[in-house]
């Protein structure tokens, strides 16, 4: 299993996605280098992942900070806190389960980093709150993965859709598949589709 762990290996995988596939060759040379884009792994990024369901990065940022400053970024203070001390941060009723079934669910983190992209979704899954969007993206960008996806992610749709000239945008069946081509190197093909998002976003003076 190839793991990401700088940018000489996202410029690898660049490299082999625009000698493999023309469509790629294309778009990457404005959009080189790709960002590395890794992030912390552990239980804390989970737990931010549950905080910014369906909010604002702004609204989700501010909730971390309560989170923080009242001690409850840890597993065992999260699984020991009650509901009304939870709720005073900003968590919703249904987030502060989420958050305490990821508490105490007791996740070996350390295995994970040694785990197979399959073996993460799985245990990550299992947990209420955590779908497959965020388990694949926290295998993508917190534990390096080389080869994994994020199909559900309407970002990644989009820019899929305009790069391939699709007539529609893709489901996440649909993408799913589309993106088995770009094996062994799909997180980086999901680094370009983000960077590419974004130039579909400024051509268009999307917000």
């Amino acid at each position: 299993m190839r793991i990401i762990k700088g940018e000489a290996d996202v410029a690898e995988g660049a490299l082999w996605l625009s000698e493999t596939h023309p469509y790629f060759a294309q778009i990457l040379p404005d959009m080189t280098p790709l960002p590395l884009r890794l992030r912390p792994d552990g239980f804390g990024q989970l737990l931010g992942a549950i905080v910014g369901q369906q909010v604002s990065t702004a609204s989700a940022a501010a909730i971390i900070a309560k989170l923080d400053a009242a001690g409850f970024l840890e597993e065992g203070a999260v699984a020991r806190a009650s509901e009304e001390e939870l709720r005073a941060c900003g968590l919703s009723r249904q987030k502060i389960r989420y958050a305490q079934e990821l508490a105490r669910a007791r996740i070996d983190y350390a295995a994970l980093r040694e785990a197979d992209s399959a073996a993460v979704v799985k245990t990550l899954t299992a947990v209420p709150g955590i779908g497959a969007w965020t388990a694949e993206i926290y295998a993508m960008f917190s534990l390096g993965h080389a080869d994994v996806f994020a199909p559900g992610d309407l970002a990644l749709q989009i820019a899929a859709q305009d790069m391939l000239g699709l007539e529609g945008r893709p489901s996440e069946k649909q993408l799913r598949l589309i993106a088995q081509d770009w094996s062994p190197w799909r997180s980086v093909a999901a680094r370009a589709l983000f960077a590419y998002y974004r130039v579909i976003k400024g051509r268009e003076g999307l917000a």
